[in-house]
């Protein structure tokens, strides 16, 4: 043991229960901090679905759908939509306004 002779200047009944203390206010000062710094622990912990507190973070800006993935010299196109999902299309020239 590397740090033996410090139980010539600590008593080991005074130093181990000190030990212990301190682990265990670490310990409850991170699951406070987690608790009070995120919305998801206390969802879960209360029996609420996940992502119910999300609802007070929407701001209402509606969400546009995005090209995920795009072939080089092919029309075709995968779109991820607002919800998540994944859409297949085709590009097409529109004709009829060119003249």
């Amino acid at each position: 043991m590397n740090n033996a002779k410090m139980w010539l200047v600590v008593k080991p009944t005074v130093g181990i229960p000190l030990f212990l203390a301190g682990v265990a206010i670490g310990s409850f000062a991170v699951h406070v901090a987690v608790l009070s710094n995120t919305t998801w622990v206390a969802d879960f912990l209360s029996g609420k679905p996940l992502g119910a507190g999300m609802a007070a973070l929407e701001t209402g800006v509606p969400e546009v759908a995005n090209a995920a993935y795009v072939a080089p010299g092919s029309p075709d196109i995968m779109v991820r939509m607002p919800d998540g999902t994944m859409a297949h299309a085709v590009l097409t020239e529109d004709t009829s306004t060119l003249n």
